[in-house]
């Protein structure tokens, strides 16, 4: 491990904080000729999730930078013309087509693990492949079916053979149908200057740990760890060659590094109003959450509901470079519903009603209603902000 210089620049809070809005989109004007690949390149990950209430995590990352982006228009930008493949990154994935050779370590990782939690059959992973090349690309269903039974965890030999496939970068998933994924494999799904496998571990790490930091702004090792979920050791490894620059944090207690980039100049231009996905970059990371913002969020769709505090997809409400409440939303007809909202302050009303009603067009709703507000003398200020919004 190569011994690191002392910090040659000290930033406070405040800088780190606007440091980590710019480079992850909401500070200052967003490219909107890039669009939303322009976003996914930026960001390096965008997390998949399973949960729908206004829309799937991946369709809220574009727009909260971007604002009303048609649904559509995000499923194209990342699956059109093989700009995207999903993958194993700090969960399960969208990730830019050029990160492709930088997974090769994961690849490897894979293909050298001697113990799965599935069983795969003799001769079925030999036949998932000969018949995505026969006919690809493919579902699961398409392939043979996903499930033995009803249970989830259930998967037929074919699943275990092609999510095998997956993780070996011999199949790709090309996008999500229906929110199944589509398989194809590799040799025809990504371009032939990326395809392999030559880079070696540690220049995969330097490399993903670069583009992190880049991502990122400013963040301690853990952070930087975390995007695309590597071990510390692998970060402590190739850290001091990665291009990032020691930096020390006011009331971070711990060493941290930035994007020398983001050090040249100072942070500035509009911030963004808008709501945030739990899975959002900015804030999936709890401890780099509560350190940057103040702010401890928790994502309690899977807490059983008499033990929820601020609701089932609470979703953090980002104004002024702060995140200043929250809103746990649902939809019933073309209305918004905020099932239950948290105000940090009186001040966050406007915002927050802000941050609904432009919500609520986007997934084309004409009303919004508050049915909770945690401090209930508040609701009359939020109301009377939505009435004004909404006239």
């Amino acid at each position: 491990m190569t011994t690191l210089p002392p910090p040659a620049t000290e930033l406070s809070a405040d800088e780190a904080r606007r440091i980590a809005l710019r480079a992850q989109g909401f500070l200052g004007a967003p490219d909107r000729r890039a669009g939303v690949r322009g976003v996914l390149r930026h960001l390096g990950a965008v997390q998949l999730d399973t949960i729908s209430v206004l829309a799937r995590s991946h369709e809220l990352i574009p727009y909260a930078r971007l604002g009303a982006v048609g649904r559509k228009t995000v499923e194209d930008a990342y699956w059109k013309d093989t700009h995207a493949f999903e993958y194993w990154s700090h969960a399960a994935c969208i990730l830019p087509i050029e990160e492709w050779p930088h997974f090769a370590f994961r690849r490897r990782a894979y293909r050298n693990r001697p113990h799965w939690n599935h069983h795969l059959p003799d001769g079925v992973y030999d036949q998932v492949v000969k018949q995505l090349r026969a006919e690809g690309p493919l579902t699961a269903t398409d392939l043979g079916g996903a499930k033995r039974t009803s249970e989830w965890w259930d998967w037929s030999g074919t699943k275990v053979a092609v999510e095998r496939a997956l993780m070996y970068g011999e199949v790709v998933c090309v996008e999500r149908r229906g929110w199944k994924r589509v398989y194809d494999l590799a040799e025809r799904a990504v371009p032939p200057s990326l395809l392999h496998d030559e880079l070696h571990d540690a220049e995969c790490l330097r490399r993903l740990v670069r583009l992190a930091g880049r991502s990122l702004g400013v963040g301690t090792r853990a952070d930087i760890a975390d995007y695309h979920r590597l071990k510390a050791e692998q970060v402590a490894a190739v850290i001091a060659d990665s291009g990032l620059v020691p930096v020390a944090v006011e009331g971070w207690g711990k060493p941290a590094w930035a994007d020398p980039e983001a050090l040249e100049t100072p942070p500035r231009g509009r911030h963004r109003t808008t709501l945030l996905s739990p899975f959002d970059s900015l804030v999936w990371e709890r401890a780099r959450t509560e350190r940057i913002f103040g702010f401890t969020h928790r994502l309690e769709a899977y807490v059983p509901k008499q033990k929820r505090v601020h609701g089932y997809f609470a979703m953090p409400v980002l104004a002024g470079g702060r995140l200043v409440g929250r809103v746990d939303p649902a939809r019933e007809g073309r209305t918004l519903v905020a099932r239950q909202v948290t105000l940090d302050s009186p001040k966050a009303a406007g915002p927050v009603a802000q941050a609904l009603v432009e919500a609520a067009g986007w997934v084309d709703c004409t009303d919004v209603r508050v049915e909770r507000v945690d401090a209930p003398e508040l609701r009359e200020a939020l109301t009377a902000e939505l009435v004004r919004l909404l006239a």
